[in-house]
C-alpha cells in the first residue's frame, strides 16, 4: 500500500501517544512480566524511530548529517518498511514467550523468582527477540526496499506493507480458549451417569473445571468484548493494518488477557484458585478473581 509520509508520520505519533500513555497506566507492574518489559522496549523503539524521521522529513535542507552519514527522506521510508518487517517477524515469538512466560506462573512449575531476577530474564528475552529479529530481517528474509524513482526532495509517500498477522494470532487463540470452554462442558455432560463409585467426586470435580473455564471467559469478554468487535470489523472489510502498526501496545495488552484467559481455561487450576492462591500474571485491564469455586481433592 502507498501511504503519505505525513500521514505515516501522524500514525507514529498517535502510536506513541498511545503507546506512553498505557506504560504509565501500568508502570507499578510493567516490570514484572515478559510482555510488560517488551512493551517498554517496543515504546522506545517506536519514539526514537517518530522523533528520527520526523527531524529528518522536517528539515528545511531535506538531509541530515549522522555519524558521518548523509541522511534522507529516503530513510524514512527505508526505516518504516524496517520496522514492519521487524514487527512481522516478532509476533510470532512475543506470543510463544508470553504464552510460556504465563504457564509457568500460573502452574508454578519454577521456583518463585524475585522481583530482580524475573526482570532480568524478561529483559534478556527482550533483547535477544529484538536482536534475532534484526538478523532475520537483514539475512535471512526476502525484503526488498521500494523506493521511488525521483529525487529525495520530491519523496511524498512511501510503499509499506500491511499485516494480517494480529487476526491470524486473536483466530487461532480464540479458537483455542473455544476449546477448552466445550472440553470443560462436554468432561462435565460426560459424567452424568458414571459407573464409578466415585462419581459424585468426579462430578463435582467437573462442574468445579468448568465454572473456572466460565469465569475467565466472562472476566475476557466484560473487558475486551469491543476490542474483539474491532477486530472482526478489519476481518470483514477490506482495509490492510500497516506492518508498522501491527504491533503495538494497546495489542499486547489484548494478547496479556487472552493469553491469562487461554492459561487459565487449559490448565483450570481449581484447587489454588478456590484457595485464592492462584499465581495470575499482571493484568491492568481484567479483573481476574473467581467466585464460589469449590476445590475438590
Amino acid at each position: 500500500m502507498i501511504i503519505s509520509i505525513p500521514s505515516i508520520l501522524l500514525s507514529l505519533g498517535g502510536k506513541c501517544l498511545l503507546s506512553c500513555a498505557l506504560v504509565f497506566l501500568q508502570w507499578n507492574h510493567i516490570c514484572k512480566s515478559f510482555l510488560g518489559v517488551f512493551s517498554v522496549s517496543l515504546a522506545v523503539v517506536d519514539t526514537i524511530l517518530t522523533l528520527f524521521v520526523t527531524t529528518l522529513h522536517m528539515h528545511a535542507d531535506g538531509y541530515v548529517f549522522l555519524l558521518g552519514l548523509k541522511l534522507t527522506r529516503y530513510h524514512v521510508c527505508l526505516l518504516v518498511q524496517i520496522l514492519g518487517q521487524m514487527c512481522n517477524a516478532l509476533q510470532c515469538p512475543v506470543v510463544v514467550v508470553a504464552g510460556l512466560d504465563h504457564f509457568l506462573r500460573v502452574t508454578q512449575r519454577l521456583q518463585p523468582a524475585t522481583g530482580r531476577t524475573r526482570f532480568i530474564v524478561c529483559l534478556f528475552m527482550t533483547g535477544l527477540l529484538w536482536y534475532l529479529a534484526a538478523l532475520y530481517v537483514f539475512l535471512q528474509s526476502d525484503f526488498i526496499p521500494v523506493m521511488e524513482g525521483v529525487y529525495h526532495t520530491q519523496i511524498h509517500q512511501c510503499w509499506i506493507i500491511h499485516t494480517t498477522q494480529i487476526l491470524q494470532v486473536s483466530m487461532f487463540l480464540l479458537l483455542t480458549l473455544c476449546c477448552a470452554a466445550l472440553h470443560a462442558g462436554c468432561s462435565t455432560q460426560f459424567l452424568k451417569n458414571p459407573p464409578l463409585k466415585d462419581r459424585s467426586t468426579d462430578r463435582s470435580r467437573a462442574h468445579s473445571r468448568r465454572d473456572v473455564v466460565h469465569q475467565a471467559i466472562h472476566i475476557f469478554l466484560k473487558t475486551w468484548a469491543p476490542f474483539l468487535l474491532f477486530l472482526a470489523m478489519m476481518l470483514l472489510l477490506p482495509v490492510g493494518l500497516p506492518a508498522y502498526l501491527g504491533l503495538n501496545i494497546a495489542w499486547l495488552c489484548f494478547l496479556n488477557s487472552l493469553l491469562i484467559a487461554v492459561v487459565l481455561c487449559a490448565v483450570c487450576p481449581v484447587s489454588q484458585v478456590s484457595q485464592g492462591l492462584a499465581a495470575v500474571p499482571p493484568d491492568s485491564f481484567c479483573e481476574w478473581t473467581f467466585q464460589c469455586i469449590v476445590s475438590v481433592s
